[in-house]
This record gives C-alpha cells, sequence and structure tokens, in this order.
C-alpha cells in the first residue's frame, strides 16, 4: 500500500497541546519535545512518500529518514507522540507507518493478555478466599 505525502508537513504536538496554548502551558509546555528533534533541520520529503513511490526508492528513503531518527535526541517522545495519534503517514520516531502498526498491535495484544490474567488471577484469589 502507497503512502500518501500530506501537502504540508504534519507538525508534532507535545502531549498536553501545543506550545503557547492553555493546555500546553497548564503543562509546562514552555520548550516543546519536537523543537530538539533532528528531522527539523533536514529534507521534509525525506519522512513522507510522494505518490507512486517505487519501492526500492521508498526503503532508501525510509531507510536515511531512520538514520536522522538515530541520532535524535527526542527519538522516543516522538515515537511515543505517533503511536499515540496515531500517525498515520510518514517515518516517525525511527519507525515507518506499517512498522507502528505492527506496535500497536502488539500493544493491543499484550494489554489483552494482562488483563486476563489479572481477571484469572482476580476469580482464583475468590475463590480461594
Amino acid at each position: 500500500m502507497l503512502e500518501r505525502r500530506p501537502a504540508v508537513r504534519p507538525q508534532p504536538q507535545p502531549p498536553g497541546g501545543p506550545a503557547g496554548t492553555a493546555a500546553g502551558a497548564a503543562a509546562g509546555e514552555d520548550n516543546p519535545w519536537h523543537t530538539g528533534a533532528a528531522c527539523r533541520r533536514d529534507e521534509v520529503g525525506l519522512f513522507f512518500a510522494p505518490s507512486k513511490e517505487p519501492t526500492a526508492a521508498r526503503l532508501s528513503r525510509e531507510e536515511q529518514a531512520k538514520q536522522v531518527c538515530a541520532r535524535c535526541p527526542v527519538l522516543l517522545e516522538c515515537r511515543e507522540h505517533a503511536l499515540a495519534q496515531p500517525e498515520p503517514y510518514g517515518v516517525w520516531g525511527g519507525l515507518t507507518a506499517a512498522e507502528r502498526r505492527v506496535v500497536l498491535a502488539r500493544r493491543r495484544r499484550r494489554d489483552a493478555e494482562l488483563r486476563e490474567a489479572a481477571r484469572v488471577t482476580t476469580a482464583r484469589s475468590r475463590i480461594a478466599g
């Protein structure tokens, strides 16, 4: 599936809202996490796929974007932002959209297993108690 590049690169927003808003100010966001992002100094096209991009070109571009992400001081914050939104396009936090979908599916599966384990433990303690 081809990803379409947004007309304008979305600027990541910090948790609690963008700086300068009431939510951002209330959270003490005078300096939002994305101001230190390495990608702010790179070409936008590196992080978002042009329409109908050939597979080899896409893989090469994504690898270059991931190299920028690898040296980024806010990699984890960016990744968590992209997973929480969820961002449907581009490379964020060193992960492609497809890789983020895998991470989200694993998290949902893990959370379901933890809920089930807690339910079983609670049921056993009621029976034993």
